[in-house]
């Protein structure tokens, strides 16, 4: 969203005639965010969103050898301006379906020798077009309206709809960012005719990939990659923010070591997302944060111990419900080492290992459960860090005494005050 929220203010402003900017100011912003978004790229290691930003630039040049009112067709910038529209939907495609692999050579190398090979084929074609006879128009410097044939639009048609649903799909900035700087490149194409229009989508096309990176590090940053759930950083920036009364539950997987131990990491971050996904349904106004490993914790705004031991019992039982099955079988329990090849074990036939794998049972479901401990504000004030720390307390508590269920700050409280007075 915010690529397109970019882009419908740069379109207001341009359309509606309160963009001030000249072209050569309107030029400067476009080489400022080309640059300084390919400076923030090789910074964070987006080799992504710096490819994407070297595809508008060499688009770019190619269009600039167009000139809407002496080009005709067949001309060097009218092939120029045909290249461009065809390649950079298609290199937006390649390069949303690229996996981020930083600035590595082996990821590098293969698509910058793609683009290498483009931007010759180009050229050969602009030199074949410019040794050609002349057209009539252009040797007359006949003005021609700008208008792409129908294969260039349904280029970017096609490209815009695959960069939609995949932007859905993942909800990853970059794939968002591709698909507004696509959009923002067609319309730099619609009003060519006009240098100074289509220059202002240029820079928004080249602002809005830049401005991904600092939203995808915000993300990285404030959210777990893992579970989705706000991250840790998110949570101590929501405990400084708190106003009294709150409530601070801490939850945590039971037995998660012995379990990743049993069966994997795989499995365990299978785990992590099965009960973040339930922890994130809890209800009562409650909003979860992975705060590191296995353990989680989730805040209550306005609401008393009393008010969300309710929606806390509901919680926990809902990871109780929810069951699982491996996929696939367990690789761990292979023994390790050079006796994995040794001749005490022969490998069955072909034919009799399919028949003993159909006719292998599935494996049995798995489940999980989670210790919570919740603590309020007291009426006097205290600290976040305080609740928290009492709210530690309590999953403590609720360790020792079986697991998988809830324990209060206020009952250890009343029990204590119990003692004190021999009623216990």
């Amino acid at each position: 969203m915010p690529g397109g929220i970019l882009l419908l203010a740069v379109a207001v402003l341009v359309h509606s005639g309160w963009l001030a900017l000249s072209l050569p100011a309107l030029s400067f912003l476009y080489y400022c965010a080309l640059a300084g978004g390919m400076l923030l790229a090789w910074r964070f290691h987006s080799s992504r969103i710096f490819f994407a930003l070297l595809v508008l630039f060499l688009a770019q040049q190619a269009t600039s050898l167009f000139d809407a009112g002496h080009a005709a067709p067949g001309s060097p910038g009218w092939t120029a301006l045909q290249a461009a529209a065809l390649l950079l939907p298609l290199n937006f495609v390649v390069i949303a379906l690229m996996h981020e692999r930083g600035f590595v050579i082996s990821g590098t190398a293969p698509i910058a020798l793609f683009l290498f090979a483009q931007s010759v084929v180009v050229a050969v074609l602009c030199r074949g077009a410019e040794m050609a006879p002349p057209l009539a128009a252009r040797a007359h410097h006949v003005a021609i309206p700008v208008s792409l044939p129908a294969y260039a639009w349904f280029a970017l048609a096609a490209a815009g709809l695959f960069l939609l649903v995949r932007s859905l799909v993942t909800g990853k900035p970059a794939d968002g960012a591709l698909l507004w700087s696509l959009a923002a490149f067609s319309l730099s194409l619609q009003f060519l005719g006009t240098v100074r229009i289509s220059t202002a989508y240029w820079a928004a096309a080249a602002c809005i990939l830049a401005a991904s990176i600092v939203e995808n590090s915000y993300l990285l940053a404030y959210h777990d990659e893992l579970t989705t759930l706000p991250s840790r950083r998110a949570f101590n920036d929501a405990l400084l923010r708190l106003q009294e009364p709150y409530s601070i539950a801490v939850a945590d997987i039971d037995h998660f070591k012995r379990f990743n131990d049993t069966y994997g990491h795989d499995t365990g971050d299978q785990v992590l997302r099965l009960v973040a996904a339930q922890l994130a349904r809890v209800t009562g106004g409650g909003q979860a944060y992975r705060c590191g490993g296995e353990e989680f914790a989730i805040l209550f705004p306005g609401k008393t111990a009393s008010d969300v031991i309710d929606h806390l019992e509901q919680v926990r039982a809902q990871v109780e419900a929810a069951e699982f099955r491996l996929r696939g079988s367990d690789r761990r329990q292979a023994p390790r080492g050079p006796d994995r090849r040794n001749g005490k074990t022969r490998r069955p036939r072909t034919g009799h290992a399919i028949r003993q794998l159909a006719q292998e049972k599935p494996s049995a479901p798995l489940s999980v459960t989670v210790s919570i401990g919740v603590a309020a504000s007291a009426r006097e004030k205290s600290l976040p860090d305080v609740v928290l720390q009492a709210a530690d307390k309590a999953l403590y508590r609720a360790k020792a005494n079986g697991r998988n269920r809830v324990e209060t700050a206020s009952s250890n409280r009343r029990r204590s005050g119990m003692k004190a007075a021999g009623i216990a």
